[in-house]
């Protein structure tokens, strides 16, 4: 019945830690550990007063109240608290499962509730059923609340050495071990120091502080808790080392490949990792972001480009960018693009006159009749024409007429009648191969 009470606030407590922890439940076997290195603890913790309280015998061989508070202060507080950071240090520091801020609480309170729950187990069995009610309700809470404020700052000190900021580091692991060093030593000088005095006054004086001291540690705690499990963040980072920021959310909503939608680094469904596509470089440090400023160094994220379907395709320079399907004339560099004149459908017998590439066509004749060409003499030469000119009227056929008047070779021919009557012809005597005889003279 003594084991049971003296463990029931240390399961109490545990339970009420761990379903706070909302975001990402740490493993089982990881809590166990802690915790039971929290037991383990105690065997340093321990060493280490009973050494410190050797030299303070020596300092103040007499019981007094001023003793009592160094005792508690110098010696009991620091001894615990240190060592349960150092098992804690040990084993979560560089655990991967170390991804958010509440889970440094869930660590620190687990090790310190592992060395409460000894330490309550060892006085329960000293002093008997009062005392672990007693204990029930102060010393056990009290050990978790020193570890709420050693797991506060414990998350921010992870966060500050992730992105290279050694004064807040500093400032953070200082708070680490000093804030539940004093707490703790602040809550245990006013017990010791109320039995280490006769005064009344001064032992009602400590008892009363020392249940104001407790009643506001215990709110304190508890709104540390509730705020962290709500406004639980990433301190570590995500695929492709992204650096992310203290915000619940980290680049919102994702969805997982089994459909799930998540607002988290991993799927809440079937626990796997939010891609980090939309990750950007800092242009400032060369740290890895995922939101609108970075991480490191505060620097905002640089306007992005504007997308590639619907800039222009590059083009080399000097020629003009051509569009996807549609037919190009060959052209040489740095030439802008000759207009293409429509294509002519080809009609039968129009000839199209050569021309050069690029060039207008030129506007071709229409096709001509066929007509029968006036007859004329040797010699003379046609009428010439240029290709692609209007052709020459050309006369009407002439009827049939008579032998023309013999001219010289070269003279222009006589100019016929539209159309004569059909003659006999005329009969002509050959001329003499001789001498053309005389007028007058007959012809033999």
């Amino acid at each position: 019945m003594l084991l049971a009470l003296a463990l029931i606030p240390v399961i109490g407590l545990l339970l009420f830690i761990y379903f706070n922890d909302k975001k990402e439940k740490e493993p089982l076997g990881l809590l166990a550990g802690l915790f039971f290195a929290g037991v383990g603890s105690t065997i340093v913790a321990s060493t280490a007063e009973e050494i410190g309280m050797l030299f303070l015998d020596v300092v103040f061989p007499y019981e007094s109240y001023i003793k009592s508070v160094i005792l508690a202060c110098i010696i009991v507080g620091p001894a615990e608290e240190l060592a349960k950071f150092l098992v804690m240090r040990l084993i979560t520091w560089k655990n991967k499962h170390f991804n958010y801020s509440y889970d440094a609480i869930v660590y620190a309170v687990f090790v310190s509730l592992g060395f409460a729950g000894l330490e309550n187990i060892g006085y329960v069995f000293k002093s008997g059923i009062g005392t672990a009610i007693g204990r029930m309700f102060t010393a056990v809470p009290g050990h978790a609340c020193y570890a709420v404020f050693m797991g506060y700052f414990y998350s921010r000190a992870k966060y500050a050495s992730l992105t290279k900021n050694k004064k807040a580091y500093l400032k953070y692991i200082t708070l680490t071990i000093l804030s539940p060093i004093a707490i703790h030593g602040v809550y245990d000088a006013f017990l010791m120091g109320a039995r280490s005095t006769d005064a009344d006054l001064v032992v009602g004086l400590s008892l009363i502080a020392w249940l104001i001291f407790v009643i506001a540690l215990f709110i304190v705690s508890c709104v540390i808790i509730i705020r962290s499990s709500k406004k639980d963040f990433c301190i570590v980072t995500l695929p492709d080392h992204v650096q992310t920021v203290y915000r619940p959310a980290i680049v919102g909503d994702w969805t997982c490949t089994c459909g799930a939608t998540n607002h988290l680094n991993f799927c809440t469904k079937c626990g796997s990792q939010r891609p980090s596509v939309t990750a950007w470089t800092c242009p400032k440090c060369g740290t890895l972001a995922t939101l609108k400023f970075c991480g490191n160094c505060g620097c905002p994220r640089p306007a992005a480009p504007a997308p590639a379907t619907s800039a222009p395709s590059a083009a080399p320079s000097g020629q003009v960018p051509v569009q996807p399907g549609r037919p190009v004339a060959p052209q040489q560099y740095a030439q802008p693009p000759v207009q293409q004149p429509r294509p002519m459908q080809p009609q039968q017998g129009r000839p199209v006159a050569p021309q050069q590439y690029g060039q207008a066509p030129v506007q071709q004749p229409r096709p001509m009749v066929p007509h029968q060409a006036a007859p004329q003499q040797y010699g003379q030469a046609p009428v010439p024409q240029q290709y692609g000119q209007t052709p020459v009227q050309q006369p009407r056929p002439m009827q049939q007429a008579g032998p023309m008047q013999p001219q010289q070779y070269g003279q222009a021919p006589v100019q016929q009648p539209h159309s004569m009557q059909q003659q006999a012809p005329v009969p002509q005597q050959p001329a003499p191969s001789g001498p053309r005889p005389t007028p007058g003279t007959p012809v033999s």
